[in-house]
């Protein structure tokens, strides 16, 4: 599969025009240079020339390009999406949103495997695997297309058809819910106490602790009281077991 690549000149074999085909489908998103898509199927288990130049590549260097593509895109959305919130706290939801458990999943859904190039006789993590070829062609349509090529991709295909982000974003955002549920189980008493509001330069500052039966867990610090609560919540669950770090 993939024959003739990196030839300057080629014609399109059936592969290319199937790759073609797939990238169009899957991402909205039409090659110019397929080489670079070629490229970013490559996993480094097998051995690939470029033409008489011995040149091995995989496509471990794109997806460090696609990496910091694909969190510059996340991170403007999430800027946008929440006007109100701070840098911990939209650092916190990128974090959920880049993961290596969501972009493995979004590789998967893709049906990345049938097309990624790897050595099918090792030992290999099709998860990760797909996750990392899922960062690569990020950083392929950015050499291709752009920082706007790869920012329509993730807004108004990917997380349209692939990947739901607001369940996502519910997921990681909803702590304070997740705990208040946990607590009713238990029947335990439940309380959110402010323990500072500060106004510094015009912008408020709150810092609320989460008490369950009058014992304190878990705090949180934020410039509005709702995402004070969720980090505290976030704390308290993590101290109680209810979710991993």
């Amino acid at each position: 599969m993939f024959k003739g690549i990196f030839s300057k000149k080629r014609s399109r074999s059936k592969e290319d025009l199937e790759l073609i085909k797939f990238i169009l489908q899957k991402f909205a998103y039409r090659p110019n240079n397929l080489d670079h898509f070629i490229e970013a199927l490559t996993h480094k288990s097998v051995t690939t020339t470029t033409g008489t130049d011995n040149i091995q590549f995989s496509n471990e260097r794109l997806e460090f390009l696609g990496d910091s593509i694909l969190d510059a895109v996340i991170a403007e959305l999430l800027f946008l999406k929440f006007p109100n919130e701070d840098e911990g706290y939209l650092t916190q939801i990128k974090s959920k949103v880049v993961s290596r458990k969501s972009l493995s999943e979004i590789g998967e859904t893709l049906g990345l495997k049938e097309v990624i190039r790897y050595h099918k006789g090792r030992s290999i993590n099709l998860s990760t695997l797909e996750g990392n070829a899922f960062e690569a062609l990020m950083g392929a349509i950015y050499l291709d297309g752009g920082y706007e090529a790869v920012k329509k991709t993730i807004t108004n295909h990917i997380f349209r058809r692939y990947a739901d982000l607001n369940k996502i974003l519910e997921e990681e955002i909803d702590f304070k819910s997740r705990l208040f549920i946990w607590c009713q189980k238990s029947r335990l008493k439940l309380e959110f106490i402010i323990l500072s509001e500060i106004n510094i330069s015009g912008t408020w500052q709150y810092e609320i602790e989460v008490q369950i039966n009058e014992q304190a867990y878990g705090k949180g610090t934020g410039n509005s009281k709702k995402s004070a609560e969720q980090i505290a919540s976030k704390e308290t669950l993590i101290l109680v077991g209810e979710i991993e770090l």
